[in-house]
Parts: structure tokens; sequence; C-alpha cells
């Protein structure tokens, strides 16, 4: 665990996922650009930066700096795709490159170096050829360690063998890349790389964990592997045979999932966990496709199979960037894959959970569902995500069976009640009818927690209608009811006549909930109250209105 680390160059191209947007889909990149995630910016262009737009910035606060800011959502498949073509022009000049992650690759610099005439010679002869192969712009670095060699490259800079522990010694811990961890030693009193890397080794996995001990290893300018990385034996690599050649993304990246899940199980069976994938492609025609993916932690089944559907989609599109005409697309089909565990480290048991995270009926289910995607498509089977939103269309997204199961919006999503059984949907809140105590229910509940402000109280719809039922609501003097731009409501509503059917009788209800979305645009702004009925044969539904039409936007249950 104290060996030198070994000399590293690092190719790192900046705001790579706005880059790719440029690339895949032609969003100017010379224009104020950001790239979302979970409504928060990720990546930003350089006249973004220029009018004050930061990583980590929300939606709303970037738009209020730059009104012409272009906005464009966090896609990983593009991310690779485009960035495919410039691991190719990195491998025409040096071998053996490892994609670190979309806009960064690595390879040992000693080869390099040796046949092109220094480490300099060597980062210059990259860059030059991945600017006239892809017309793309990157900067090249040379530390100890992939992790000092990252930083080196965002400022073009060659440390000089054994100087990366002072190479990082000033830097902040921020640029440890694990915020949470940063905070804490932060208000600890420990602010940089040097600071950190000085406290005994035992205390800083006693205090931290294991992550915290490998961070501490970084700090330290050592190398990022704690273990020993040994060949794994020939028998781990998996293979898969088609009869048809492969040429379409959606059916490699199924075919690639249930590769990813054979690896993972014949891995676990040895006790072995993955750090480093490679991904080998045979087409029809014999051309042979390699490529080696790297990652900071152990690859999860679901990990391996993100990497592999990745890679085959950079192959199968055939993107060359911006000004290559190197054709990049396979000419055939591809009729066989095999995945090869490069680097294997022993993996730690885990633990069992108490209430069925694991076993036989698990696994099962797992089976079936993955057999009827295989007979219907990868998207004949979802599951709902909740997330944050204001309206229970905004709070639930459907995700394909196997995929990452991430929220659309940040913010925690609604809590079944106390002594409720898990996903149970409680019969919804209202009062009796009678005006006021429901308008001051209502009103008293109308100021949700931040961040989404507007947001009906639980408990959930059961059913949300994908496009809302036109409703007429009247009072019991049969005028319609009317909600002023104040939210004063003219009466009590006491029927309900949903689209052409007959009137109900509105027993109780709830509300106004108002909601206030996107006002700074005009084009997009949305001004609308919510209200909870009850009717008279026991149904409780969600009303809207908006701009004076009565809509019924969800069923309770």
């Amino acid at each position: 665990m104290s060996g030198v680390p070994q000399r590293t160059l690092l190719l790192w191209c900046p705001d790579w996922p706005v880059l790719a947007a440029e690339i895949v889909d032609g969003v100017p990149a010379t224009d104020p650009v950001v790239v979302l995630h979970a409504n928060r910016v990720i990546a930003c262009s350089e006249r973004a930066r220029a009018e004050g737009i930061r990583r980590g910035l929300r939606r709303r606060e970037a738009q209020g700096r730059c009104p012409h800011l272009t906005v464009v959502d966090h896609d990983p498949g593009r991310d690779v795709r485009a960035f495919e073509p410039v691991v190719a022009a990195v491998e025409e000049v040096v071998a053996g490159v490892e994609v670190i992650r979309p806009g960064a690759c690595a390879t040992a610099a000693r080869g390099p170096s040796r046949y092109l005439g220094g480490e300099e010679a060597a980062a210059e002869r990259i860059v030059e050829h991945v600017a006239q192969s892809c017309a793309v712009e990157s900067q090249a670095g040379i530390a100890d360690g992939v992790f000092a060699a990252g930083l080196a490259a965002r400022e073009g800079r060659i440390v000089a063998p054994g100087g990366t522990r002072e190479f990082l010694a000033a830097r902040p811990v921020e640029a440890l890349g694990r915020p949470a961890l940063a905070d804490l030693l932060r208000r600890l009193g420990v602010r940089t790389l040097g600071e950190f890397a000085a406290l005994p080794a035992g205390d800083v996995l006693a205090r931290f964990g294991f992550d915290g001990a490998l961070a501490h290893r970084l700090a330290g300018g050592r190398d990022d592997r704690p273990l020993a990385v040994r060949q794994p034996p020939a028998d781990l690599t998996v293979t898969a045979d088609y009869d048809e050649p492969v040429d379409r993304v959606d059916a490699a990246a199924f075919a690639a999932r249930m590769l990813a899940e054979r690896l993972h199980e014949r891995l676990a069976g040895y006790g072995l966990a993955c750090t480093r994938l490679g991904i080998e492609a045979v087409t029809a025609h014999g051309q042979e496709l390699h490529r080696v993916w790297r990652h900071d932690g152990l690859l999860t089944a679901a990990a391996i199979a993100d990497r592999v559907r990745w890679q085959l989609d950079g192959w199968l599109s055939g993107s060359n960037g911006r000004g290559g005409t190197r054709p990049a697309r396979p000419t055939a089909g591809i009729v066989r894959l095999r995945l090869v565990p490069d680097g294997v480290l022993a993996q730690a048991g885990l633990q069992p959970g108490l209430w069925g995270e694991t076993g036989e009926e698990r696994e099962r289910a797992h089976r079936a569902l993955s057999r009827v995607q295989g007979i219907l498509g990868p998207e004949a089977v979802v599951t709902a995500v909740l997330g944050g939103g204001r309206s229970p269309a905004d709070q639930v997204r459907l995700v394909p069976w196997g995929d990452e199961r991430a929220p659309a919006r940040p913010g925690p999503p609604p809590l079944p009640p106390a002594g409720a059984a898990p996903g149970a949907v409680s019969a919804p809140v209202v009062v009796p009818a009678g005006g006021g105590a429901g308008r001051r229910a209502g009103r008293g509940r109308a100021v949700a927690e931040p961040p989404w402000p507007g947001r009906i109280p639980p408990p959930s719809p059961a059913v949300v209608l994908p496009t809302p039922l036109p409703a007429d609501v009247r009072d019991a003097a049969g005028e319609p009811v009317v909600v002023s731009a104040r939210l004063a409501v003219s009466a009590a509503p006491a029927r309900l006549t949903v689209g052409d059917g007959r009137p109900a009788e509105i027993t109780g209800w709830a509300g106004p909930w108002p909601v206030d979305e996107r006002w700074w645009a005009p084009a997009e702004a949305r001004r609308r109250a919510r209200f909870q009925v009850c009717l008279a044969d026991g149904a409780a539904l969600l009303l809207a209105v908006e701009g004076g039409q009565w809509l019924v936007e969800a069923i309770y249950d």
C-alpha cells in the first residue's frame, strides 16, 4: 500500500457535457449554456460563467443571472457517445487508454514519454492530435496517480516525479470531490489537502470510515487503490454470441444488461468485485472494438450495465465529433460481446438486510420481470420513483425496470401517515362543507416547506390522470364558483360536473393551494389553485382552477 504511484497522463476536455450537447444536439457551446441535473447546474459554458453562473446553482437562480440562458438536460449517454471519437483519437497515439468518465481519459505516461521524446512532448502530441481529429479542445496533465493527474490537467501542468505531495498540499479539501467530507473537514478546521494528509491514518479511518481513509491517501499523493489489483482468472470473462448482428442501440443495451448480470454473479461467486472493466466487441465483418472503463469504487451490476450500454451507444451511434473525417461507426452489426474484469479486488462480505432486500423471492421476481422485458421490450416494465414537485404529475417519474431509480426533481417524496404500510395511500383529508372552516384549513396549509412552495399536503392521490378532465364547479345557488387573484372563493363549492357527466354533490372540500410557476418567463408562466373535494358517493378528487377553467387532475383512493 505504500508503493509509489504510477506516472499517469490524463486528458481532460473542459465543460464536456456542454460540448457534447453541441456535438450531438447542435446546441452552440459559444452561447451561454448550462447542463442541469436534479434542477442544479452541473456544467456551464464559458459565456455562462462570464454571466456569474457556477456549478451547483439552481435553475431559477441561473436564469435570473442570465435571462437568455440555454438550458440542456443532463444525458450520460449523450456524453459518452460524443466522447468515443476523442478516446479513439487518443488510442491512435498511445495504447492502453482508460476512460475515467465522459470528458476525461488516462493512460500510463511512461510508454508515450519514451517514444515521443519526453512527457511534455507526449502531452502536446496527444492534445494536438485530438484537436486535429475531433476539433475538440483539451488539456493534459501528468503526475503520480490518477487523482493528481486530473488536478494537473485542469492547469495543463506536468508535475515532476516525486513532487505530487507538494503539488496537492495547497489544494482546498473540496478538490477531493466529496462535498459532505469537505464540509465536515472545514468545520473541524482542516482546509487544505496538506492539512488533511498530515492527520494520522488510523485516526482518519476511525473517524471518517473507509471512504475517508481513501480520500486521506489521495490527499497525501498516494495511489487511489488501497489494495493491490491482481489479474483475474481467465474464467471470469463472460461472452455472448449473437446469430443476428446487433446494430440497434436499444437491442444492444438489453443484451448488455443480461451480460453484466452474468459477470456480476460470477464475480460474486469468487468473492470479488470489479474496479476496471474491459468491453470488447466483434462485428460481422471481423472488426474488433475494445475499451477499458475505470471506476473509483466497486462496480455494481447496474454500474457495469450502464457502462456497457453507454459504450455500445458510442460505438453504434457513429459520432465523429465536430470536425473529424474518420468513420467511427462499425461497418456491420455486433456478433460477439465480451466483458473482461481488468481489475478485481476482494469483496468484503455484506450483512443481509432484515426486511427482504436479498433472497430467493427477490431474485425470482427480478428474473420474471427481466423475462417480460425480453419479450415486450425494456420499456414494457416500469416502476414509479417519487421526488419533488408541486403537482402529483411532477412528483412521479416512471423508469424502466433495472434502470437507475433517480427522481426527476429534488425534494422529499410525500410520506404516508404514521402506521401505514409502505406504499399505502390513505383517504384524503377534507373538512365538512360549510365554507369557512374549509377555507381556513386550506390557507393554513398552503405554505409548503421548501423547495416546493404550493405543493399540496399529504396524502398523495392514488391515480394521476395523464390528461386533466374539464369540470364545472357551482355553489348551492347554481352559480359558478370563482377564485379571485387574491385567492378569495366566491362561494362554497356545492356541486361538481365532470365533462358531460351528471352533477355530484360536494360534501367536503379544502383549499385553495396556490401555485405561481415560472413567473419570470411570460411564455411559460402558469398560475392556478388546487382544491381537494369529497363527493357524496365517497369519491375524492383533486381539482385545479386555471384561467377560470376547472380541471380534475387526480383521484384519491
